[in-house]
């Protein structure tokens, strides 16, 4: 990948990254709850954001390949992450990939809360 690829991603990032902190910031002192609404809209948001971005890309409506990685990995990888992982989703299932997709999704979600419980049961035991 050349530099300015990397820029572009950057660059994205920068303004995902500012994204998701205003709007988490701003649900969470809105809806004041236990369960983390912030991330919750984040996640919701950016899902529907990557596939309107994801569509415009198909539809060549957005052909720059720099507007691409910056909109994409860049904006939408700081935004959310899960964003990503929905619209893989979206279309193993378009594809009639049911059992792929379960199977996907399973492994997303069961094994991040393991590693990430494993991760601070590590540091627990090291520190503790």
């Amino acid at each position: 990948m050349k530099f300015d690829t990397y820029l572009a991603i950057g660059i994205g990032g920068f303004i995902g990254a500012i994204l998701r902190a205003y709007i988490a910031g701003f649900v969470n002192h809105t809806i004041k709850h236990s369960i983390p609404f912030g991330t919750l809209a984040v996640n919701l948001i950016g899902s529907f954001t990557l596939g309107v971005l994801i569509g415009l890309i198909q539809t060549n409506i957005i052909t720059n390949p720099h507007l691409k990685s910056l909109l994409t990995t860049g904006m939408m990888g700081a935004l959310t992450t899960f964003s990503t992982f929905a619209i893989e989703n979206f279309f193993l299932i378009q594809n009639g990939l049911i059992v792929e997709s379960l199977i996907y999704i399973a492994l997303n979600v069961i094994g991040s809360i393991i590693l990430a419980g494993a991760g601070f049961k590590l540091i627990q035991a090291i520190y503790s």
